[in-house]
């Protein structure tokens, strides 16, 4: 939890970095005598080796005043170098026969005032190159500093002979502090002051006593309020429920924040009770936001905040060592302190913290088996493998089970400084994702409430808001881990610089001015798209394709033309750009030569439209109608409702049938076969009066029926007729047929059909009877009189024609 209370010493930093750069744009330039005195005595630090960590990181903290002090020099000065580097480029190269004599006077001028102005721009340059080695000096020995504590071992905290000095020492950091207060007390009451100080003493004790008392018991009834006789909490009220719950950690951190300022307020205090008023109020957040967190996510609620998978005593478990490891990581901070000021020795420090740390150890480890056992129920089937969120929860318990068994094993065998570091940074770690996963359930309830919803699915913006949050607790991460503020200043100092990629370098001022402008020229073109088809082409004479087509084409135009003016504002050089898209033209010519010509044949339709949205058509066999055309391929929708997804290519290349290609109008063919014998004129002139009598039938040109000839059963005939619509093919194609029977039965016109006559070789087979001498061949329509006993079948190779039913057909 100590990252988090240095959160407010980075901000402290960055701003003090950020106002003394922009005061050091408008004073003079940098004092480089003092800084040289600052460089001396730094480079002699280092090479010594001997200042106290405290000292070398206030050293560092004056070189990175300095380096901010001298970039900011370097920057203004070079807006004049670069303005002279402008004006000698717009004279040009000397001509070979010469130049002007005033020409020739300004260019020397311009020279002269290019190499002053140069001077400061480079020393500058040189003084922070130098600040900035300096600065990873102090980076790498402290680091190697630190490392050597953790790795060298103490010790052995086991032996007996090392636990009553231990005990003994401690006693004696309690007993000066209390000392302490006796001492000012003493004095304090000789001065006749405490009763000057007594009435604010009086009043944030009482803010502390009813703080600490009544605070965390009004918030629990405040709770059961809120959920009581509730079957379901709405959005809204599940996020007054977790910001009320956390006034189980506001409240009592308040109260001891309130009786700090009451001792302060009496100057009892003396040097140790400082130390341990001081870490106080990190010790109560500490302890408060562990047990908070072991009760958000072990809840003892039917309806949780969190749902975890775990029995009720389990769940108990649960809540009992987030507690406990709250209490652990309290009294470490505490120790280190102390430790630090009294100069325990390594005896006393090896026994306190390996108790401390074995503690912590014992319930990390049980943590890790609760959520090792919650994770494996994370499935999205039953016998199915765990989600993304459950891998990273079960690679998360196995790790604290891990480290738990790691660090018991270390402070036992007396590298307790190590031990302590790697369990007490894993259980902040472990705090924070927990941390991590409750916000993200509160984001997930606050879209929910701003869509007026109560659903458990999490919408994109919630998803990204989520991933925001976990980016901005990286600080907090690696401050889990020994992070200084001064090495994530550095870290955000590279980061701001940009990285480098040959000339490219992206900075996130880059980044975040290549995003805006695309984004804004994304929101001109689609609103442009919308004025357009909205506002001014259902005034043209376009049609619906066309219309389309233009609008398609307005939205690729404009994407295009944002994303390089977007790339040229943020200073992104297009030549780096042409270079690789001329690299990647090889591997489209290789692999993604199908996409490209899909893409560039999309182009052509939207440019020529030969096809266009509802659009009757026939490619390769599918037949149905366009119902939408992008740039890689064309859907259809065929008359059975399905969509068929035709690559742009095939329609291209391939043949094409439109049927309603810039008119509706379109012919129908019904063929009509009449017996033999019957009158052609007669029945030209009924099939005529039918075609002309129905509606969808155009006039002009008059519908025509046609004698085809002579078929093997039949006259056959065609009635064609051009349509009004020929969308409505099928159905016309049926109602002149309903027209035709019904006219054919009243007029006594036979319709032929096919009549096949079945022989059958040797028939007396089926009556059972002896073959005869001479095989006879009898036609089916004999009568055939069967034997009393079942017939043999015939031999289908006996058998001439298809049917077998002996139905003559």
């Amino acid at each position: 939890m100590r990252p988090l209370a240095k959160i407010l010493s980075i901000a402290v930093t960055v701003m003090t970095v950020w106002v003394t750069a922009v005061w050091a744009q408008g004073t003079l330039p940098p004092d480089f005598g003092e800084w040289r005195r600052v460089a001396d005595r730094a480079a002699e630090a280092i090479d010594n080796d001997r200042a106290s960590e405290a000292a070398m990181d206030s050293l560092r903290d004056q070189l990175s005043l300095w380096s901010e002090d001298f970039s900011s020099e370097s920057s203004r000065s070079r807006i004049s170098v670069l303005t002279l580097e402008a004006q000698l480029k717009r004279l040009g190269p000397v001509p070979e026969g010469g130049e002007a004599e005033d020409v020739a006077d300004e260019r020397r001028q311009l020279e002269l005032s290019l190499s002053e102005a140069t001077a400061p721009v480079r020393r500058a340059d040189l003084a922070l190159t130098e600040a900035e080695e300096l600065i990873r000096s102090i980076d790498v020995l402290l680091r190697e500093r630190q490392t050597q504590i953790l790795l060298e071992p103490g010790p052995f905290p086991l032996k007996p002979e090392l636990w009553g000095p231990a005990l003994r020492e401690l006693s004696e950091s309690f007993r000066l502090i209390i000392l302490e207060f006796q001492t000012g007390w003493v004095h304090e009451k000789q001065r006749n002051q405490p009763q000057s100080s007594l009435p604010q003493m009086l009043f944030f004790l009482a803010i502390a006593f009813v703080l600490l008392t009544r605070g965390m018991r009004w918030t629990d009834r405040a709770l059961q309020g809120m959920i009581r006789d509730r079957q379901h909490l709405s959005a809204t009220r599940w996020i007054a429920v977790f910001l009320l719950s956390y006034g189980q950690v506001v409240l009592p951190m308040l109260g001891v924040l309130a009786f700090s300022k009451a001792v302060y307020a009496t100057d009892l205090p003396g040097l140790r009770g400082d130390v341990v008023l001081s870490i106080l109020p990190l010790m109560t957040f500490e302890l408060l936001t562990a047990r908070w967190l072991g009760e958000r996510v072990f809840s003892r609620n039917d309806r949780p905040l969190l749902l975890v998978n775990l029995s009720e005593k389990e769940k108990r478990k649960g809540r009992r060592a987030s507690t406990v490891l709250g209490a652990m990581l309290a009294l470490s901070s505490l120790f280190v302190e102390l430790a630090r000021y009294e100069s325990w020795n390594q005896g006393t420090e090896s026994v306190v913290f390996f108790v401390i740390t074995v503690i912590a150890a014992y319930f990390l480890g049980l943590l890790g088996r609760l959520v090792t056992r919650h994770a494996g129920s994370m499935r999205a089937e039953e016998d199915g493998p765990l989600t993304a969120i459950g891998q990273l929860v079960s690679l998360l318990g196995r790790y604290t089970i891990v480290v738990s068994l790691i660090g018991g094993v270390l402070a036992t065998i007396g590298m307790t400084r190590g031990a302590s570091y790697l369990v007490f940074s894993s259980t902040r770690t472990m705090f924070l994702v927990a941390f991590l996963l409750v916000a993200q359930r509160v984001i997930q309830k606050i879209f929910s409430a701003l869509n007026g919803r109560d659903d458990e699915d999490s919408p994109l913006a919630a998803v990204l808001a989520g991933i925001g949050i976990v980016i901005l607790s990286l600080p907090v991460f690696l401050m889990s881990w020994g992070a200084q503020v001064s090495d994530l200043h550095q870290i955000w100092r590279n980061i701001a610089d940009g990285l480098t990629f040959g000339d490219l370098i992206l900075s996130p001022e880059t980044i975040l001015l290549l995003v805006v402008v695309y984004a804004f020229g994304h929101g001109v073109t689609r609103l442009s798209q919308s004025f357009l088809r909205d506002n001014i082409l259902p005034k043209t004479s376009l049609d619906a394709g066309g219309q389309t087509a233009v609008v398609s084409g307005a939205g690729y135009i404009g994407i295009f033309l944002a994303a390089l003016i977007a790339l040229s504002v943020a200073g992104i050089n297009l030549g780096n750009i042409a270079l690789f898209a001329g690299a990647l033209s090889v591997g489209i010519g290789f692999g993604l030569q199908n996409i490209v010509s899909n893409f560039v044949s999309g182009i052509i339709l939207l440019i020529e439209r030969p096809v266009s949205e509802g659009d009757w058509i026939d490619v390769n066999g599918q037949m149905g109608y366009v119902r939408d055309i992008s740039v890689r391929s064309t859907r259809i929708e065929t008359f059975d409702r399905t969509d068929v997804v035709i690559p742009n290519s095939d329609l291209i290349a391939g043949t094409v049938t439109n049927y309603t290609r810039g008119n509706t109008v379109g012919r129908v063919i019904v063929p009509v076969g009449v017996a033999y014998g019957t009158d052609t004129r007669w029945v030209e002139g009924i099939l005529r009066e039918i075609a002309e009598s129905h509606p969808m039938v155009l006039a002009n040109p008059a519908p025509s029926v046609v004698f085809q000839g002579f078929g093997a059963d039949s006259l056959d005939f065609e009635i064609r007729a051009i349509l009004r619509d020929v969308n409505w093919m099928l159905t016309v194609k049926s109602d002149l047929n309903h027209e035709i029977a019904r006219r054919f039965v009243a007029e006594g016109i036979e319709i032929p059909f096919t009549q096949r006559d079945l022989w059958l070789r040797n028939p007396e087979a089926l009556r059972g009877e002896a073959p005869a001498a001479k095989p006879s061949t009898l036609p089916v329509s004999q009568a055939i009189t069967p034997a009393s006993s079942a017939p043999t079948p015939p031999d289908i190779d006996d058998m001439d024609g298809s049917d077998s039913d002996g139905d003559g057909r």
